[in-house]
Formats: C-alpha cells, sequence, structure tokens
C-alpha cells in the first residue's frame, strides 16, 4: 500500500515537547489575537486553550465561507478589519498583546496587514506558517508562480481538476477548450460555464478517495496552490499514484518577521519570550 509522503520545505523542525509554563503572566495576560481559516489555526486555538485557559483567545475569519470550521466554543469574529489600520485599531481597543497570523500561505494581503498593523501597534507577530510540499519520486509537477501561468501550462483539451477554491477560477474561464472539475464547499457566484464540471464538497484526506474522483472524471491533470501541509496533500499523493501531471504554483514571499513551522514552536517562542 503507498505511503502517505509529504516533506517540509522549513528550517523550522516541529517541537516534540514544551517546557511548563510557570510564568503567571502568561494565564492571565491580555488577549490573544488568532487570524484564521486554516486548520492550524482550530489546532493553535485549541492548544492555546488548552495551556491558558484563564486568557482571552480571539480567533479572527475572513467570512468567505458560509459554514467553517472551527474550534467549539472559540470566541469568533468574522469580518474584514478595513486594511492594517482597521486591524491596529481593533488590536488597540480590545488591548490585544499578541498577534498570531494563522491565516492561509497564499493570503498575502492578511500577512502584510497583520505585519503592519503589529508595526503600528507595537505588538509582537509571530507568523504560523506550515511546511510546503516538496516533489518525491514519482510526481510530475510543473511550477508556475500565479493563475494565470497555471492556465497557460495546460495543453489543448485537458480535463483538470482544478483544486483552487471558488474565489480562484476566474483565469481559467478564458480557457474554453478546456473541461475542468470544480470542487467546492459553497456553490459559485455567478455560476461557472457550463462545460465545467462542479462537486460541492469538503476536500477528503484519503488519497484513494481523491483517486477514485480523477479517475470517475477522467481527469488529466491536478492544478493546485502549493499550500502544505498534511490536510490537504491527499490530492497530490492520488495524482502521483494515478501517474498525472500536477501545475503547482508556488508560494507567495511572506513579509519579515518571526515565522513558526508548527502549534509547538509557536507555543514554545511564547513561553521562551516570557513576553506574550
Amino acid at each position: 500500500m503507498p505511503v502517505s509522503r509529504w516533506r517540509s520545505s522549513s528550517p523550522i523542525a516541529r517541537e516534540a515537547s514544551l517546557p511548563e509554563p510557570d510564568d503567571p503572566a502568561l494565564k492571565s495576560a491580555s488577549p490573544i489575537l488568532v487570524l484564521g481559516g486554516t486548520a492550524e489555526a482550530n489546532d493553535l486555538v485549541r492548544a492555546l486553550r488548552d495551556r491558558w485557559p484563564g486568557r482571552r483567545i480571539i480567533l479572527s475569519l475572513a467570512g468567505r465561507t458560509q459554514t467553517p470550521n472551527r474550534p467549539n466554543d472559540a470566541e469568533i469574529r468574522i469580518g474584514g478589519f478595513g486594511g492594517a489600520d482597521g486591524l491596529a485599531g481593533f488590536i488597540a481597543a480590545e488591548g490585544v498583546s499578541l498577534l498570531l497570523d494563522a491565516a492561509h500561505p497564499f493570503a498575502v494581503g492578511i500577512a502584510r496587514n497583520a505585519a503592519k498593523a503589529a508595526t503600528i501597534s507595537a505588538v509582537r507577530r509571530i507568523k504560523l506558517l506550515r511546511p510546503a510540499w516538496e516533489p518525491v519520486g514519482g510526481d510530475r509537477w510543473t511550477e508556475v508562480s500565479c493563475l494565470g501561468d497555471a492556465r497557460d501550462a495546460l495543453p489543448e483539451g485537458a480535463k483538470p481538476f482544478l483544486a483552487l477554491g471558488r474565489q480562484h477560477l476566474s483565469p481559467f474561464f478564458h480557457r474554453p477548450d478546456i473541461r475542468p472539475l470544480a470542487r467546492m464547499i459553497e456553490p459559485p457566484d455567478p455560476p461557472l460555464p457550463e462545460s465545467w464540471t462542479l462537486i460541492l464538497a469538503r476536500p477528503s484526506s484519503s488519497w484513494q478517495a481523491e483517486a477514485e474522483l480523477m479517475a470517475a472524471h477522467r481527469v488529466s491533470h491536478l492544478v493546485t496552490r502549493n499550500s502544505g501541509g498534511a490536510a490537504s496533500y491527499a490530492k497530490v499523493e492520488a495524482a502521483r499514484e494515478l501517474g498525472l501531471p500536477v501545475v503547482i504554483i508556488a508560494r507567495p514571499p511572506l513579509p519579515d518577521g518571526e515565522v513558526c513551522g508548527s502549534v509547538e514552536a509557536v507555543l514554545r517562542a511564547m513561553v521562551q519570550a516570557r513576553s506574550a
């Protein structure tokens, strides 16, 4: 049976254990704001609440999905802040002392605004960045830098599986020769072209299920972003097992600043600094 394989390109190793946070300030300090929308953000909120149950943790979601996955009983804020200045205003109004950006690796605007807002507010910011995927034996990757390049990399008449999310599909509307399969959680607005096939579902964690989906729709290529992490890796593994080419969009650069590669690394950074 094939073994799921993905390797980190991050220099930050996963932490095996954490010191006990005996500093009372870590248990009762001012609020932490987590910019979320990812599985790692949810894991981070759970870990923070378990470790410091008396501390206020605010999870901010962009609101693009009507039924997002989120931790039970979490304090949720939904919607944009109005740019870096708006985020800085929220930080000041709520007395936030630590900003944890756990948004998607491709959420460039959020990362940029978080960095600027932290500077304006003079608060510490940590970016939680899950490890990127790297190709392994059997992968047939073509790496591109943007959605437009991904569209142009597809041969005439291709039947690609566009595993991109509904807000990233419009560049492919300009390729009437292709017959894409698109999967998303909620129906798109406006509707997709008639020649497209739409599936409303969350990604499967099983490479076998993803392979069955691709085979059933006679997919010729997988198009995806290098989101990294284990949660959505199954489609990449399925493409490998089927021998399909993958057009993969490289990660954008991030603003300068403190970066951690795992939830455990964030907690360790907080404990070691004793300044969260």
